[in-house]
């Protein structure tokens, strides 16, 4: 099965991805690599499985909203988790925006992106 994972190189999205190749799934993973935590941990998660012939890594926002278009349109996964987020809730109070178009804009446009090309 191919699976599409969002938020990738986060914490319990890279356990996901490592279970699901496991298991034998093909998995595509999305990641912006923002930096509201070290990259170094991120690429830390990714060197896990970033070699392995089951996955496809992209850093891409979801909302870009012609980037998931064409990850959707390219890869056509048949099931998809979606663990994007921008963490932190008191960098909320001084970054609002951050998470507006991370969680709110993001979704809706990773979601309208799924819908027209699935």
């Amino acid at each position: 099965m191919k699976v599409l994972v969002t938020g990738a190189a986060g914490f319990i999205a890279s356990a996901l991805v490592l279970r699901l190749l496991a298991r034998g799934d093909t998995v595509v993973g999305i990641d912006n690599h923002n930096a509201y935590y070290d990259p170094a941990l991120k690429e830390a998660r990714l060197k896990q499985f970033a070699e392995h012939p089951g996955y496809t890594h992209l850093r891409i926002d979801l909302a870009d909203q012609k980037a998931m278009e064409a990850c959707f349109a390219t890869h056509k996964p048949q099931r998809v988790v979606n663990l994007a987020a921008q963490a932190g809730v008191r960098y909320s109070l001084e970054n609002p925006m951050a998470y507006i178009n991370s969680n709110i804009v993001g979704l809706r446009t990773f979601w309208s992106a799924a819908a027209t090309t699935i």
